[in-house]
């Protein structure tokens, strides 16, 4: 694969310091990265020679849980490490269902925030926030998040790919129950995470600290992976692999990532 951004970067991005969001974009087979990202990437893929697999593979689960949870009955989305925009956003998917969702994108990247708000400038329903979801109070008091979403009805909550950057003493589960906390019953939360029972991803957590990337990745068991979904209720199929979530068939097969779909009841 080639990538190449094309003109000055964005105030505030780092040409010289790899991003995962860069590299995930990279493994998709996309143009918005840099040379850093590319030379990380390609270190990530001597680990994991399936990791391009593996990206396909997590998108295609966002999509067909973004499809069943607005088949759910739910409208509006929260997006948190968004990740640069590709074919198949979550506002795409979830108004082929629900043509009114409204969705909004949180990134901590500037050079994502910067190309998302280029895709949605003029949607109304759609928002970009430059934020981090290690700070919840930031993200769930932002204007732009309050203008959008209606808290006091059911809302999806997605932490896809980007929990496996939150180390353990950035308490990944009070994370999400900050979150969570904040939603009415009846809204859901989709979630998919590195595996460490994919014994290769230990080889990849340590490729990401070693490239110096704005983030490390810590890859968590599958009863890791369902306890940061405490207090919800995990709907069928549990917590799987990626190509395991409700299949629509002719997934990529990898044990490399789990993935699950919760709602809160009561």
């Amino acid at each position: 694969m080639d990538g190449a951004v094309q003109g000055p970067p964005p105030p505030g991005v780092d040409m010289t310091t790899p991003s995962v969001a860069r590299m995930y974009d990279y493994f998709l087979g996309g143009k918005d990265n840099y040379e850093c990202d590319r030379l990380a990437a390609q270190e990530v893929v001597r680990a994991l020679p399936t990791v391009e697999g593996v990206a396909r593979a997590n998108r295609a689960f966002l999509q067909r849980a973004v499809r069943f949870v607005a088949e759910s009955g739910i409208d509006q989305f929260l997006d948190l490490g968004t990740g640069l925009p590709t074919q198949g956003n979550v506002h795409e998917i979830a108004r082929r269902v629900r043509p009114g969702a409204r969705v909004v994108y949180v990134d901590n990247d500037p050079l994502v925030a910067a190309h998302a708000r280029a895709l949605v400038d003029t949607d109304e329903r759609t928002a970009v926030v430059e934020a981090d979801l290690r700070d919840p109070a930031t993200v769930l008091d932002d204007s732009q998040v309050r203008a959008l979403i209606d808290f006091g009805r059911p809302l999806c909550v997605l932490f896809v790919a980007v929990l496996h950057f939150v180390p353990d003493e950035r308490d990944p589960a009070g994370i999400v129950r900050r979150f969570t906390e904040a939603i009415p019953p009846g809204s859901h939360v989709i979630l998919s995470h590195a595996a460490v029972e994919e014994r290769r991803n230990v080889n990849v957590g340590e490729t990401y600290r070693s490239q110096s990337a704005n983030a490390a990745l810590v890859a968590r068991t599958r009863e890791q992976v369902a306890g940061l979904l405490d207090g919800l209720t995990i709907l069928e199929p549990g917590v799987v692999p990626l190509h395991g979530w409700r299949p629509a068939g002719n997934e990529y097969v990898t044990d490399a990532g789990w993935t699950a779909v919760a709602r809160k009841d009561g």
